[in-house]
């Protein structure tokens, strides 16, 4: 067995299960038969899937792969993402029904958008950007908080095919230059501000200092006023939404566009420093999405209300808040602010005035909940929910059964999916009416998808080890190249082995065969030899009933190598912490798992530096274990985080 795959070994096991309840099973949109049908004609089955969008010019070709790692879907087709988001539903008769219901971050501060109304705003939009010269094939950067109006801005562009990136707004103005450099954005859409913790956060003069470092690039910025604090203003360049927007006409007639037409490139870090443009095309990303949405959420448009809590500046903003539900006419929550604001449980405030029933969250998030304690979401109602959902990194077990028992009543299955930016659509998940839910594991790959766990020659592991998660067939939302950058695209995602893609994953597969996984396999560590993920140990940490949240790195060590460090954060009921839990957890870990797994080192901290998208900066916390100055703190959420984290080194630890 080879290092790597040593290193994903099975270590921690899980027997808990969770059946579907009968009444979802016994009506679930999707069934066991779907992996039958995708198994046997694999581009079959997402050409039945793409029956259920209206397309213009039929595809004379479901996927052209021969050109490989170049897929075509739908090829000679043509579609526009904004009809089928917005139009289609109007004319069947839906217009009344709600879009959107939005929750701005002061209490009372509500609006509902009906697809009517939405129609017509989009299309105000659109004849907004074709006055202000945006021609089909120009990119337009978005830069906004979570308003009705960055939903739009995005259906806006896709109806003109202008590609939109959408930068997130914690980003900085270097950030925001960078991507609107490499795209060449001629326009920015951004506003005011927009409200965080109960203040205005201001975004207008970011915009406007990555404007100054991109020259004449950006010919204008369109400003929403969302918070009216005052801003910075060039009259030759800033123009205000409601004095474009709103006089224009409610009507557009919409051009239908190439299946292959460009709809987005949304930027990811990159190794080198330099943001990789992620670029999703129009109709196998339109089919991917609305239907994994359909399929993996049981989705009944006429009775569900949906929320993702993602912000839009993350993929999961674009697949599950704005295409992919849209696209199948659901009613959304969408809420601009933090889940603490103005008090600890707002979010299941918004679910019990909703009526939530399906639910998508991060694990950290949940975790967080986990921290405040279980008395905050039982002094609401959350009856309605019926269907939960987590993305964004493993869940672990035991956040998993917390999520299910004070968010589900015990009875919502949890859909712990597996994607990437990268993949645009859900690939790995259970089925909530056909699987038997087992906490921490995304379960199988999705009908239609065609993904592994593999060993150095590219081998699939047996049952009960570990490997490299890869996907050996195409699947309609995949990203189809960096932006501008083709060679870039092949040699990080198609260059390990041949044919296969391979994103930098591991995972391992439990002895039923059910995939795990376990984050980045740079996030591994080399303790005497042993390989370890960081995954499960910290899975390890969190089902001590003391633990909320847990992050772990590898610290250089002259006797192994590398050497255990944990950082934990108790939850509120289990005090601050000494010498005695610090050591009872080490302990806990070795039980968990082994000795060789036995943190060196246990540092109770009040947060972990946190990105705005949740993502743990393990890298700032091992810069903190191996007593280095502590790295770029720029992207994360809150940076005086990190002095926090270093006012508590030497306390609450514990060396062997």
């Amino acid at each position: 067995m080879s290092d790597q795959s040593e290193t994903l070994s099975n270590l921690l096991h899980e027997e808990r299960r969770f059946p579907p309840p009968a009444d979802l099973a016994a009506d679930a949109n999707v069934t066991e038969e779907a992996y039958a049908r995708a198994s046997a004609d694999r581009l079959a089955f997402w050409e039945q899937a793409a029956e259920r969008l209206d397309w213009g010019q039929r595809w004379d070709q479901v996927l052209d792969w021969s050109n490989p790692p170049f897929a075509k879907w739908f090829t000679g087709a043509t579609i526009n993402a904004s009809v089928n988001c917005v139009d289609r539903h109007v004319a069947a008769g839906r217009g009344d029904k709600v879009a959107f219901h939005w929750v701005g971050e002061p209490e009372g501060d509500t609006r509902d958008l009906t697809y009517a109304d939405l129609q017509a705003e989009v299309c105000k939009a659109t004849n907004a950007l074709i006055e202000l010269g945006v021609q089909k094939g120009d990119r337009v950067a978005i830069y906004m908080p979570m308003i009705p109006e960055t939903a739009i801005a995005m259906l806006a562009c896709a109806r003109l095919g202008a590609p939109h990136t959408v930068v997130f707004g914690g980003f900085s103005a270097d950030a925001l230059a960078s991507r609107v450099e490499d795209c060449d954005a001629k326009v920015v859409i951004t506003s005011d501000g927009g409200y965080r913790r109960g203040a205005p956060s201001a975004l207008k003069p970011a915009v406007d200092e990555a404007c100054e470092k991109t020259g004449d690039l950006v010919r204008n910025v369109l400003v929403v006023r969302r918070t009216g604090q005052d801003v910075a203003w060039d009259d030759s360049r800033d123009v205000w939404w409601h004095e474009l927007v709103d006089r224009q006409s409610p009507e557009h007639e919409a051009e239908l566009h190439d299946s292959e037409h460009p709809l987005y490139v949304m930027y990811t870090s990159g190794t080198t420093g330099k943001p990789k443009g992620i670029l999703h095309t129009t109709g196998g990303y339109l089919v991917g999405t609305s239907f994994t949405h359909w399929e993996v959420f049981d989705l009944k448009p006429e009775t569900d209300v949906y929320w993702c809590t993602a912000d839009v500046g993350w993929v999961t903003g674009h697949s599950y808040m704005v295409y992919g539900p849209l696209a199948n006419g659901a009613t959304q929550v969408m809420y601009e602010g933090t889940p603490d604001s103005p008090h600890k449980g707002r979010w299941w405030e918004i679910i019990q005035q909703y009526g939530v029933t399906i639910f998508y969250t991060a694990p950290t998030a949940i975790r967080t909940f986990m921290k405040w304690g279980d008395d905050i979401p039982a002094q609401f109602d959350l009856s309605s929910i019926r269907l939960l959902g987590s993305v964004g990194e493993s869940i672990n077990p035991e956040a998993y059964v917390w999520y299910r028992q004070h968010i589900g009543a015990d009875q919502a299955p949890i859909v712990d999916t597996w994607w990437q930016t990268e993949t645009g659509q859900i690939m790995i998940s259970p089925l909530p009416g056909v699987t038997h839910g087992k906490p921490g594991s995304a379960m199988t790959p999705l009908p239609g998808i065609a993904a592994e766990v593999v060993d150095d020659n590219a081998q699939p592991v047996p049952n009960g080890s570990g490997g490299y998660l890869v996907l050996k067939e195409p699947w309609p939302a995949m990203l189809r190249t960096l932006w501008g950058d083709d060679q870039r695209f092949k040699d990080t995602y198609w260059s390990r082995w041949e044919g296969l893609y391979f994103a930098g994953d591991g995972a391992k597969k439990d002895e039923d065969g059910d995939i795990w996984l376990l984050g980045r396999v740079d996030d591994v560590m080399n303790v005497s030899g042993h390989r370890l993920s960081t995954t499960e140990i910290e899975s390890a940490l969190v089902s001590h009933p003391k633990v909320a949240e847990a992050a772990v790195v590898g610290a250089a060590d002259e006797m192994t190598g590398q050497a255990v460090c944990a950082f934990v954060i108790l939850r509120e009921a289990a005090g601050d912490g000494g010498d005695d839990i610090v050591q009872e957890l080490r302990n806990h870990v070795a039980h968990e798992i082994g000795p060789i797994a036995k943190p060196r080192q246990v540092m109770v901290v009040p947060e972990l530096p946190k990105t705005r998208s949740g993502k743990i900066m393990r890298r700032l916390l091992k810069d903190i274990a191996e007593h280095r100055e502590v790295g770029d703190v720029t992207t994360l959420a809150d940076s005086t985080v990190m002095d926090l984290i270093k006012s508590k080194e030497g306390g609450s630890s514990s060396d062997e």
